[in-house]
C-alpha cells in the first residue's frame, strides 16, 4: 500500500498534534509498482476513521453442505460474510490469503470477520447464522462468471434490515428473475433482430455487419437525446464517463458538451436511462448506429446529428427509432418467437427453483407479477418447471401453477404499482380473456391478467410490508413497489458475480486509489486560513484519473455497474436507497432459514467517523455481553419460529 491505515476501519493516521504544518513521518506515497512502505505507526499517532471507501471483504472458509440447512447460530458464533474470488481461484486482501470454495454449495461457512472490517449498507446478512458467498454449482447465466445460478455467488447483501419471519408473502416477477436468460445468447439474439428491424424502415444495410459486443454495455448509462452521447453519472448527474459512439471522450471535447460535466437527470425528454437488462443491447446499439454514421463519408457530422444532402438525422429520431424497433421486436413476438425455437440455449433452467418456491409456499403466499403475457409466460415456466428430460429435480414434479397462490400477466409495471388496469381472469386453455372486470375472490391456480398491486393486496389478504417483491428492474419493479406501496423488496443483479470477481482480483487497484485519497487528505490537513501554500497535486490526480481507468478496463469498456474509481454510480445509489436485499440470484434463499434476521450495521455520518469506536467481531461480542446474557437469558432461542427475548415479546427488526 502506498498509505498507511490504521486497523479501525478506514483511518487516517496523523503523527504529532493537530495544526503541525509538517509532514507525518514515515507517511510517503509510492506508486504500487514502486512498493509502498506501511504507516510507521509510532506510539504518538492518532487516527480517525474517514468514510472514504466501502468495506473491506471478509475472510472466510466455506465447507461442503451437509443437509439441512441448519438453524441461526447463537449470539458470540462466528459472523460476517465473505468476498472471495468466483469459482476455485485464489485471492488475497491485505496479504490474507482466501481459501478456494469447493465444488459443493456451502451452507455454515466459518468466518472470521477482521477487527479492522468496516460495517455499512450492503453488507451480508450478519444475524445468526453466517451466510455463504460463494460457490461453483448449477448453471450459470452470466458470461464471465462461475457456474451457479447468479455465477455461483451464494450471498444476500442488506441495504434495510429485515426479518424474514416477519414475510407473509413472497412475490416475483419472471424475466431475468425466476426465469433468467442466458448472456451474451439472448442479448446476441435480440441485438441481431433490432437491426434487421432497423434496416427494413430504411437504415443501411451496413449496420448488419456490427455484432453485439457483451464487454461494452453496463445497465445504468444514460442516452443524450441531443448529442447522441452515452453517459456514465452518479446519482447528482454528475459525469464520470462519456462515450460517443466507441469513442470515449476526455477533457476539453467534454466540456464543449457538458461545460459544468453535470447533466439535469429531469430533463427526461433529452436524458434516458438504461436501467435494465433488456437495455443492454438498445444501449449497444446507440453507440454502433453514432459509431457507424460518424465514419460513413456519405454523412456530414453535426453536434445534434447528421446531414446528408438535404436530409438531416437527428440523434433524437435515433432514439426514436431504437426506442420503438425495441417495442417491436417485443410487443410483435418476434423475440420472444425466437426464444421459444430454442430454450435451451436461450433460458436457465435450474432444479433448485421448484425446491424454493414450495419452501416458500410452506410458510407463506406466493405470486407471481409479470408484463408478460400468458402463452409466452406459460411456456417458459413449463420449461422451467419441466424434468421429464433428464434433469434432476429436487421435489415431485408438478404443474407449475400449483407453485402460486396468484398469478398475474400483462401487468405493465410501472403502471401496475399505480392505478393499474384492469383486472380479467385468463382462460388457460386458449389465453384468451375473459369478457369484463374479474371482481370474485381469488381462486386456486386462477391466472389473472392486468390490475393492480392494490388488488393483489387485496386478493392475498396481506399489506405492504408483509410482501417481499423480488425483480431485476430498479424502476420497474423496486423503486415503484418500494416509494408507492411500501413492499419490501429485493433486487436480483446477476452482474454481481463478474464484479465481485473483479473486484477481488484487482484489490490492488482500489488500495492504491484510497491510498491516494488518504495522500491528498493528509496534505491538506495541517493548513488553515492563513496558510499561503497550496500543494501541487497535479501528479496525484493524473494518478488517479490512470488508477481509476485501469480499474474500469476490468470490469469492459464501460466499467464497473457500481462505481467508477471511488465514487459511485446512478445504478449503485439506487440499489442502496430502493433495494432492501440484493444478490446475484433469488435462489440464494435456499441457503438462509426463513426465521432470518437481515440485519443492516449502523452507519455512522461523516462527523460521527471522528470519534473511534471500537469493531468487534461477533466472538468479541458475545464476550462483551456476557454479563447481559446471564441476567437476562440467551435472546437468540427458537420458539415456534420466533427469536424472543426473556419477556416473551417478538424481537423487531428495527423498523417502526
Amino acid at each position: 500500500m502506498g498509505m498507511g491505515t490504521s486497523p479501525v476501519g478506514m483511518g487516517m493516521c496523523q503523527s504529532g498534534p493537530v495544526g503541525m504544518r509538517t509532514f507525518p513521518p514515515g507517511l510517503v506515497y509510492v506508486p504500487r509498482d514502486v512498493g509502498a512502505p506501511s504507516c510507521p505507526r509510532p506510539s504518538s499517532v492518532r487516527c480517525w476513521g474517514w468514510p472514504l471507501v466501502p468495506d473491506p471483504p471478509h475472510q472466510c472458509r466455506t465447507a461442503p453442505p451437509p443437509p439441512p440447512l441448519p438453524a441461526p447460530a447463537p449470539l458470540g458464533g462466528s459472523g460476517g460474510g465473505a468476498r472471495a474470488p468466483i469459482g476455485a481461484a485464489s485471492g488475497r486482501w491485505r496479504g490474507r490469503a482466501l481459501t478456494p470454495v469447493n465444488d459443493s454449495p456451502p451452507v455454515a461457512p466459518r468466518c472470521q470477520r477482521p477487527r479492522w472490517a468496516n460495517t455499512g449498507p450492503g453488507a451480508p446478512g450478519r444475524a445468526g447464522c453466517p451466510r455463504p458467498l460463494l460457490a461453483p454449482s448449477g448453471p450459470g447465466p452470466w458470461e464471465g462468471a462461475s457456474s451457479g445460478a447468479g455465477g455461483g455467488f451464494w450471498g444476500i447483501f442488506v441495504n434495510r434490515s429485515l426479518a424474514l419471519e416477519k414475510i407473509k408473502c413472497f412475490g416475483f416477477d419472471m424475466d431475468y428473475t425466476l426465469a433468467m436468460y442466458k448472456s451474451p445468447d439472448y442479448e446476441e439474439l435480440a441485438f441481431a433482430l433490432l437491426l434487421e428491424h432497423l434496416v427494413s424502415i430504411g437504415y443501411p444495410h451496413e449496420i448488419l455487419a456490427y455484432k453485439y459486443d457483451p464487454t461494452f454495455p453496463t445497465r445504468g448509462l444514460v442516452f443524450d437525446a441531443l448529442y447522441g452521447n452515452l453517459l456514465k453519472v452518479d446519482s447528482h448527474g454528475n459525469l464520470l464517463v462519456c462515450a460517443h459512439g466507441f469513442r470515449f471522450l476526455k477533457g476539453a471535447e467534454i466540456l464543449h458538451y457538458y461545460p459544468n460535466k453535470f447533466i439535469q437527470r429531469d430533463d427526461m425528454k433529452r436524458f434516458h436511462i438504461l436501467n435494465t437488462l433488456f437495455n443492454l443491447t438498445e444501449a449497444h446499439l446507440y453507440a454502433c448506429l453514432v459509431d457507424f454514421f460518424t465514419n460513413c463519408s456519405r454523412y456530414v457530422n453535426c453536434d445534434t446529428g447528421y446531414k446528408h444532402g438535404n436530409l438531416f438525422m437527428s440523434f433524437r429520431s435515433m432514439f426514436q427509432d431504437v426506442r420503438e424497433a425495441m417495442d417491436s421486436v417485443h410487443l410483435s413476438g418476434c423475440l420472444k418467437e425466437k426464444t421459444l425455437e430454442n430454450l435451451e440455449k436461450y433460458v436457465v433452467k435450474d432444479p433448485r427453483v421448484p425446491l424454493l418456491l414450495s419452501r416458500m409456499k410452506e410458510v407463506g403466499k406466493v405470486f407471481l407479477a409479470t408484463n408478460s403475457d400468458y402463452n409466452y409466460t406459460d411456456a417458459i415456466m413449463s420449461y422451467l418447471f419441466d424434468f421429464s428430460d433428464g434433469h434432476k429435480a429436487e421435489t415431485p414434479q408438478r404443474p407449475w401453477r400449483s407453485y402460486f397462490d396468484l398469478i398475474v400477466v400483462d401487468t405493465r409495471k410501472p403502471l401496475f404499482f399505480a392505478e393499474g388496469t384492469v383486472l380479467r381472469q385468463v382462460n388457460t386453455d386458449t389465453g384468451k380473456l375473459r369478457i369484463g372486470t374479474y371482481t370474485g375472490p381469488l381462486q386456486h391456480c386462477a391466472v389473472y391478467s392486468g390490475g393492480s398491486s392494490d388488488v393483489v393486496c387485496d386478493l392475498l389478504g396481506v399489506k405492504g410490508k408483509d410482501i417481499l417483491y423480488m425483480g431485476d428492474h430498479i424502476f420497474g419493479d423496486i423503486l415503484k413497489s418500494k416509494k408507492r406501496q411500501g413492499w419490501r423488496t429485493f433486487l436480483v443483479v446477476p452482474e454481481l458475480a463478474r464484479e465481485l470477481q473483479v473486484w477481488t482480483e484487482k484489490s490492488e487497484l482500489f488500495e492504491e486509489l484510497r491510498s491516494l485519497d488518504l495522500f491528498l487528505a493528509e496534505l491538506y490537513q495541517h493548513l488553515d486560513s492563513g496558510s499561503s501554500e497550496r500543494p501541487d497535486i497535479s501528479s496525484i490526480k493524473r494518478r488517479i484519473q490512470k488508477v481509476t481507468h485501469e480499474m474500469d478496463m476490468c470490469y469492459g469498456k464501460m466499467g464497473s455497474l457500481f462505481r467508477c474509481g471511488s465514487r459511485q454510480t446512478l445504478f449503485a445509489n439506487q440499489l442502496m436507497r430502493y433495494a432492501d436485499l440484493y444478490a446475484a440470484s433469488f435462489i440464494n434463499f435456499l441457503y438462509y432459514p426463513f426465521s432470518y434476521l437481515f440485519r443492516a450495521p449502523p452507519v455512522l455520518m461523516a462527523h460521527e467517523s471522528t470519534v473511534e469506536h471500537g469493531r468487534l467481531d461477533a466472538g468479541e461480542a458475545g464476550t462483551t455481553l456476557a454479563p447481559w446474557l446471564a441476567q437476562h437469558g440467551h435472546p437468540g432461542q427458537q420458539v415456534a419460529g420466533v427469536c424472543r427475548d426473556s419477556s416473551g415479546e417478538e424481537e423487531d427488526d428495527g423498523e417502526a
